[in-house]
């Protein structure tokens, strides 16, 4: 069994996005047979990477999945925050050998674009148990 840590940025949960995108994340492990044994919120994609390193240390996750959604605003600061996650996220499963995935929509995307792509949780987690399974081979 494929063991996850589940990261759900909270930034836009009043939506509710990203909830919906973590159900579908749930829904999706427990269609695989895989646990997710913690799940850490965080306030923002941006705090992602630290919450998704310290899942990745522990020895009963083989991998972290993390949910979120980078909605645009005025400026280009969407574009900022999605490409630092991004950069730590990747810099975390290279430094632990541990899969990280990224669930993240966005950015230059609106909130209806965000409601539509709540889909990506599932593709989030079943990437990462895919991840995790192809690494075992």
């Amino acid at each position: 069994m494929v063991s996850l840590g589940l990261v759900v940025a909270q930034f836009n949960k009043e939506r509710p996005i990203t909830p919906e995108m973590a159900a579908r994340g749930r829904e999706a492990a427990a269609e695989a047979g895989a646990e997710i044994v913690e799940t850490i919120e965080v306030p923002g994609t941006y705090d992602a990477p630290l919450a998704a390193d310290r899942l990745a240390r522990r020895d009963d996750v083989d991998a972290v999945a993390v949910i979120g959604a980078i909605v645009s605003g005025d400026t280009d600061h969407d574009r900022v925050i999605a490409d630092a996650a991004a950069r730590g996220l990747t810099d975390v499963s290279l430094e632990r050998d541990t899969p990280v995935t990224f669930g993240v929509t966005g950015p230059g995307m609106s909130a209806a674009e965000a409601d539509e792509r709540i889909d990506r949780g599932a593709a989030a987690v079943e990437s990462a148990i895919a991840l995790v399974e192809e690494l075992r081979s």
